[in-house]
C-alpha cells in the first residue's frame, strides 16, 4: 500500500498535468496585484465608512497562498495569505463561468491571484468577490498538519519556510528583529558613527577568545580563517582617522551549540575615539532602550514570566564584589590555579586538569553569577588575564577597564577602554600565546603583527563595544533559545 503522503504527491502531480493539458501555465512569470491583503481590507473599510452597509469597492487584484478551501455547492470560499495578512475570496460558478473549473485543481498551499470588488458577507467577513482567477504557483507537497501548525521543533528549524507558513507568530518575531536592527543603525548613525565593512576572510583570527574556522585560498596558496570578531580591523580605522565607526555583520566561532550559542551569529561592534568604557555604558543602555521602544513600543519585556526593564539607568556592579557576594570566593585571595581550583570544587564547579586561572574565574561567573543577573546589569572591571585587549584600570593593579552587560541571566554586550599602548599590547599577545602552549585546548587570543604595527602609529583613547544581536533579539522578543532568533540556525547533519 502506498504511503498517505505519496497519495497526496501523486494527486497533486496529476492536477499539475491536467492544468497543463488545459493550457494553464501553473507557474506564470508575473502577476500584477493592485493591493496587498491588508490594503484590500483597509480599502473596503474606508469605502464602508462613506458608503454604508452595502459598500463595494472598485475591483482590486490580490494574491497569496491558499490557506483554506471551503466548497459550498456552486460557490467556494478560500483564504489567501500574503506578507501583510489574510483576506477571504468568494468564488462563484455563475460569475467565473468556465474559469470555475479551475477550482477543482486547486490545493491548500497553492498561490492564487484573484481580481474583483471587495464587499462584506452576511457573516461579516471582508471578502473579494472573484471575477477572474490566476494560478500563480502549484504546490506539489501538502503543507504540514493541514495548517494546524508545524510542531516538530527540529523540522521547524530545518525547514524554516514551512515554520513561517504554518506559524505566523514566527514571522512576527523576525519582523521585530528587523526593526530592532534598523533602530540600532539609526541610533548609531544619529550619533555620528560611520558604518563600514571589514574582511570576513582573515590571515589571523584575532580579536576574541575563540576557536576559528579554517579554510585555504588556492590561488594565493595561503591559509585563512573566518573572522571571530571585527575588532582589530575597526581599530585600524580609528588609527586611520575615523573617530566613530561600527559594523553589523556575521562572525564565526568554532564552538559548541546550546541555548545561547550558534557557530555563526550577528555581532555589532563600535569604536569611538576619545571615549572610555563609562561613555560606552551610557551609550549601551540608551541604545538598547531606544531599540526596544522603536521595535516593541515599550522598554519592558517579559522573559520566562519575569518582567525585564531596559530603561536606563542599568545597575553597575564590580566583578570582584559580585563574585564574592554570590559565591563567597575572593579572587584576590586565590590568585593562582592551585588556590582557586579547590574553591571551585567546593562549590561543585567542574575544574579540568591544566585549566588557567582566568578560565576558572570565567566558570565562576557563568555558573554562579550570570544566572542571577536578570535585570540589565553592567559587570565591571575584569582581571587582566581575561581581557588582553583592554586598558589597565588606574589604581587597580591586575584589573582592566572592561564591562560585560547582562540581562535575563545572559551576556549581551562586552566593552573595553581599548588598550592603545603597542608595547603592552604585544606583551599581552605574547602572554596569550604562552597560555595556548601551556593550556593546549583553551581559547585564547592570537598575535596579529599587522595590528600591532598600526598601533605603533598611534591610536587615540578609544571606547569599544561588541553586542550579540541574536541574544538581544532573544530577550526583546521573549524567545527561549538563540535558534528562535535566527532564521536558519546551524543544525546537525541528518544521516
Amino acid at each position: 500500500m502506498p504511503e498517505r503522503g505519496e497519495d497526496h504527491l501523486r494527486s497533486r502531480r496529476q492536477k499539475l498535468e491536467r492544468l497543463r493539458q488545459l493550457g494553464v501555465d501553473p507557474y506564470p512569470p508575473r502577476y500584477r496585484r493592485s493591493r496587498s491583503a491588508a490594503e484590500a481590507v483597509a480599502l473596503f473599510e474606508d469605502t464602508e465608512r462613506s458608503d454604508g452597509a452595502e459598500a463595494r469597492t472598485d475591483p482590486v487584484s490580490v494574491a497569496g497562498r491558499i490557506m483554506s478551501l471551503r466548497g459550498m455547492g456552486k460557490a467556494t470560499f478560500l483564504d489567501l495569505r500574503d506578507g501583510s495578512g489574510r483576506v477571504q475570496a468568494h468564488l462563484r460558478r455563475d460569475i467565473l463561468e468556465e474559469q470555475y473549473g479551475l477550482v477543482r485543481e486547486l490545493d491548500l498551499g497553492d498561490f492564487l491571484g484573484v481580481t474583483g470588488p471587495v464587499f462584506r458577507t452576511r457573516r461579516g467577513e471582508v471578502t473579494v468577490e472573484a471575477t477572474s482567477l490566476t494560478l500563480l504557483s502549484k504546490s506539489l507537497r501538502p503543507m504540514p498538519e493541514k495548517w494546524h501548525g508545524l510542531r516538530d521543533t527540529e523540522q521547524r528549524y530545518r525547514q524554516r519556510y514551512l515554520d513561517l507558513v504554518s506559524n505566523p507568530e514566527v514571522g512576527a518575531v523576525f519582523q521585530r528583529r528587523s526593526r530592532i536592527i534598523s533602530a540600532i543603525r539609526a541610533f548609531l548613525d544619529g550619533r555620528g558613527f560611520t558604518e563600514v565593512d571589514t574582511p570576513v576572510l582573515v590571515p589571523v583570527a584575532a580579536g576574541a577568545l575563540a576557536r576559528p574556522f579554517a579554510t585555504h585560498h588556492h590561488s594565493l596558496d595561503m591559509d585563512l580563517y573566518l573572522r571571530i570578531a571585527t575588532e582589530l580591523y575597526l581599530k585600524r580605522l580609528i588609527v586611520g582617522g575615523f573617530d566613530k565607526v561600527y559594523e553589523l555583520g556575521r562572525v564565526f566561532r568554532n564552538e559548541g551549540m546550546d541555548q545561547d550559542h550558534n557557530p555563526e551569529f550577528t555581532m555589532l561592534e563600535s569604536y569611538e575615539a576619545y571615549a572610555d568604557y563609562n561613555d560606552v555604558m551610557s551609550m549601551v543602555e540608551e541604545m538598547v532602550s531606544t531599540a526596544a521602544t522603536a521595535a516593541l513600543g515599550t522598554t519592558r519585556v517579559e522573559v520566562d514570566g519575569v518582567a525585564i526593564e531596559f530603561a536606563p539607568p542599568w545597575e553597575r556592579v564590580s566583578l570582584k564584589e559580585e563574585v564574592r557576594r554570590r559565591t563567597g570566593v575572593d579572587i584576590e585571595e586565590c590568585p593562582t590555579t592551585s588556590t582557586l581550583g579547590p574553591r571551585l570544587k567546593e562549590l561543585g564547579v567542574e575544574v579540568r586538569a591544566h585549566e588557567s586561572w582566568g578560565r576558572m574565574v570565567d566558570k565562576l561567573l557563568s555558573s554562579r553569577v550570570e544566572p542571577h543577573l536578570v535585570q540589565p546589569t553592567f559587570l565591571m572591571d575584569y582581571p587582566e588575564e581575561m581581557s588582553p585587549l583592554a586598558k589597565p584600570k588606574p589604581g587597580a593593579p591586575g584589573y582592566v577597564e572592561r564591562f560585560e552587560a547582562f540581562a535575563g541571566g545572559m551576556e549581551i554586550a562586552n566593552s573595553y577602554t581599548e588598550l592603545n599602548d603597542p608595547d603592552l599590547q604585544r606583551q599581552r599577545f605574547l602572554d596569550q600565546e604562552e597560555m595556548r602552549l601551556q593550556y593546549k585546548d583553551e581559547e585564547v587570543d592570537r598575535l596579529d603583527e599587522d595590528f600591532l604595527l598600526s598601533l605603533e602609529y598611534g591610536m587615540p583613547p578609544t571606547g569599544g563595544l561588541g553586542v550579540g544581536i541574536d541574544r538581544l533579539v532573544m530577550l526583546l522578543t521573549g524567545q527561549p533559545t538563540i535558534r528562535d532568533a535566527l532564521l536558519f540556525p546551524q543544525m546537525r547533519r541528518v544521516e
